[in-house]
């Protein structure tokens, strides 16, 4: 066996059914060096999951989710070649499915959500683990839970790394040194063995941190594009793949909005300089980006992300006209409620930031709490309606002509909010939501095409 170690994350679409599911396999096998598989659940499972766990629904339409998740599970399992090795583990998953769905406290308890919302990984993993072993290579099928220790705040559980470290070492390596193991992404425990989640694309997170716990060389985040583009090429069909990004711009481009990587898989691999590649499961042939401490160049200009449904909080009062400890006391609350804030601007009277407010999520809730107790000491103001873009690069402070460009390409637009300078990697402006698509197409003409 090779003395290097890499961890091999499989999202959604590359799982999504049995011949999908065998190109991973292949993927696997090809490369010695893989000994953990992390797998996220099969497409449109999670949604569907989503639904049960959010939306008020009838007993016929839980029925009815529930079947569509049985039928995408059920498909792969008719194309085994030996399915009592898990059909009635399987069986067992959806006993539990069934019993989570028609929990009449699942609208109204954490959680069950969290417990809900990991069936999807669970089946995935068990399915794909029975793929693998007709590669015939030695595999097993591992519960992630009982390595993935996280606080209690279920929907966006914090790891817990020093423990992960210990219960890795302990646990899961002495399994990968018999066998290539397949394990669960997003989904954790808290102290109880409560099991908890990462919040959604935390399945890359995984990968990250049991890489980092393992001291693994490399991190595989295999997905349904080849690399990291230059921007969404859904928005922009001149887009085109990056051979290699620095870890500093991967995690502005994550934090900011790019959808194939979590904002947090760049944390770990930063700490233990663990090199990350993001390729498509469905074209590995066609190589992908490499993620990396120090890239063989840094151009000023390396991509451009866009984030949707942002909002727009101003909190004004006139104390805090040559008032001391104001903005501690706005920024306390924020800290408290455990919200990122992105972008922040003041006047001698008033503050305005932005918050991210995704639907059915932590977040979303969070907001409520936080503007609530905002109400509280100011004035408060909310906007909707708008997307952060931001253009990601190198030196952006220093280099001449950089804010110039962006700013050109952009003056038809009304920009409602400007953070630069506070790094070399980005600059970013709220713009309204209608304007968003043409704004990253006309920066991509302008910077990359």
């Amino acid at each position: 066996m090779t003395n290097s170690l890499n961890i091999a994350k499989f999202g959604g679409t590359s799982v999504a059914t049995y011949e999908a599911m065998e190109n991973c396999a292949r993927i696997v096998v090809a490369n010695v060096a893989t000994r953990i598989v992390v797998v996220s659940a099969q497409a449109g499972v999670t949604n569907h999951l989503v639904s049960m766990a959010h939306t008020p629904l009838t007993s016929e339409q839980i029925e009815t989710t529930y079947q569509a998740i049985v039928a995408i599970e059920r498909a792969v399992l008719s194309q085994l070649k030996d399915k009592d090795s898990v059909a009635e583990k399987l069986d067992d998953l959806f006993e539990e499915l069934r019993g989570l769905a028609f929990h009449e406290e699942i609208l109204h308890r954490d959680d069950l959500k969290d417990q809900l919302l990991s069936m999807g990984e669970r089946m995935s993993s068990l399915l794909f683990s029975a793929v693998l072993a007709e590669q015939s290579v030695p595999t097993l099928n591992f519960d992630v839970r009982k390595v993935l220790r996280t606080d209690d705040v279920y929907g966006e559980a914090t790891p817990q790394l020093e423990e992960i470290s210990s219960l890795a070492t302990q646990l899961l390596r002495p399994e990968m040194e018999r066998a290539i193991v397949v394990t669960q992404g997003f989904v954790g425990a808290d102290a109880k063995g409560k099991t908890t989640t990462l919040g959604r694309g935390g399945s890359d997170f995984t990968a990250a941190l049991l890489a980092e716990a393992l001291n693994g060389d490399t991190c595989e985040i295999w997905t349904d594009v080849t690399g990291v583009y230059t921007t969404d090429p859904r928005i922009v069909a001149a887009a085109y793949p990056l051979p290699e990004l620095s870890f500093e711009e991967a995690a502005e481009m994550a934090t900011f909005g790019a959808k194939v990587l979590h904002p947090a898989t760049m944390e770990p691999a930063l700490r233990k300089d663990i090199k990350v590649f993001v390729g498509s499961s469905k074209a590995p042939e066609k190589g992908g980006t490499w993620i990396m401490r120090n890239c063989e160049h840094e151009p000023p200009y390396r991509a451009i992300t866009r984030r949707k449904e942002q909002v727009m909080v101003t909190v004004k009062t006139p104390k805090m006209m040559y008032a001391q400890g104001f903005l501690k006391e706005v920024f306390g609350i924020i800290a408290k409620n455990k919200l990122s804030v992105d972008l922040v601007t003041t006047s001698e009277i008033s503050v305005s930031f932005t918050l991210d407010n995704p639907a059915n999520s932590v977040a979303q809730r969070l907001n409520k709490a936080t503007l609530a107790e905002l109400e509280t000491i100011c004035d408060v103001t909310v906007e909707h309606g708008f997307d952060l873009v931001t253009v990601v690069g190198n030196h952006m402070q220093t280099a001449k002509g950089v804010s110039s460009k962006i700013f050109a390409a952009v003056h038809d637009y009304n920009l409602r909010m400007i953070c630069f300078g506070a790094n070399p990697h980005n600059m970013s402006f709220l713009v309204n939501h209608q304007d968003s698509d043409d704004i990253v197409q006309k920066l991509h003409r302008e910077l990359f095409e």
